[in-house]
């Protein structure tokens, strides 16, 4: 599929994933698209970051190719490794029947029969539907000397293996990194990509995202459980509920037969929104009675 050519074609295209994408959004993302340039999505955990990847990849017909970050991941680990079981067996067969000499079994060895390509390496392929999407996700929990590795890879669509050289996509991958902010990501990484923080959606298109992701609760409902999550967004959390936990509150409440919020289904539930035992302990009882009563206020006078 090509490449949406306006904004409102951006929107439409994601929309038709179930993706609700703010034109705030859509407007860097069609940049992104139209320049080639990576774009860089900031926010809380939950708010749609990696979804907004996903969506790219399903509304274009692209193959999403995902590098999960963690502590001490290293170039080799996101790039490629050789696959040195195959290479032990070569060695024993050449060993054995007397086959091939040293040089030849060393080139043999580091060829690309023998190389595993990791997500970056994969990601420079040629892909059938095009290039594919690059996901890059949660960057800040990868250590900065991975930063300063993708600086040569964001920079020229390229990556170099010592056995094999340099090698360049035909064709640059759509990147998409995100951040949970749980560290600053270096500035000279930020300037090859655009950039957006991607925050907590407003009561209007949180209903949107809910009755497109869980289309079999009723109105009323909906608007209940998110008059519930905006209100509880407000309080005093070690971890605020994204979009993420409303739509799987919303899954748990429907396989409940739930009709209409109430306290104790409320404390019954909170394990769905809330995924800290002191958050679960401060909200639990008089609170969460205090934030439905709240929110149903509030839903009457809107």
């Amino acid at each position: 599929m090509p490449l949406p050519d306006t904004i409102e074609a951006t929107q439409a295209m994601l929309a038709e994933t179930g993706y609700i994408c703010p034109r705030e959004l859509a407007i860097v993302v069609f940049l992104s698209l139209k320049l080639g340039r990576p774009l860089f999505l900031e926010g809380e955990a939950g708010v749609g970051k990696t979804e907004i990847a996903k969506a790219l990849a399903k509304g274009l017909g692209r193959r999403l190719i995902r590098l999960q970050c963690y502590e001490g991941l290293d170039a080799n680990s996101a790039v490629y490794e050789w696959n040195f079981a195959a290479q032990m067996v070569a060695i024993r067969t050449a060993e054995a029947t007397n086959s091939a000499d040293r040089k030849a079994l060393t080139a043999e060895l580091f060829s690309d029969e023998f190389l595993i390509r990791r997500p970056l390496l994969e990601a420079m392929q040629p892909q059938e539907g095009g290039p594919p999407v690059l996901l890059i996700d949660e960057l800040d929990r990868a250590d900065e000397p991975f930063e300063a590795f993708l600086l040569e890879a964001l920079s020229d669509f390229q990556v170099t293996i010592p056995e094999l050289g340099t090698i360049k996509a035909a064709e640059p991958p759509i990147v998409i990194l995100t951040s949970n902010r749980t560290r600053e990501v270096h500035d000279a990484l930020k300037r090859r990509c655009l950039y957006h923080w991607v925050d907590y959606p407003d009561f209007d298109r949180e209903m949107e995202i809910l009755q497109s992701r869980a289309p079999e609760a009723t109105e009323a409902l909906s608007r209940e459980i998110v008059a519930f999550v905006q209100r509880l967004r407000s309080e005093d959390l070690f971890k605020k509920p994204g979009v993420a936990e409303t739509i799987d509150w919303a899954k748990c409440l429907l396989a409940l037969d739930t009709i209409a919020l109430s306290p104790q289904l409320i404390a019954d539930t909170l394990g769905a929104i809330l995924k800290y035992q002191d958050d679960i302990l401060k909200i639990a009882g008089s609170e969460a009675c205090k934030i439905l009563e709240e929110a149903k206020k509030g839903l009457e006078e809107g």
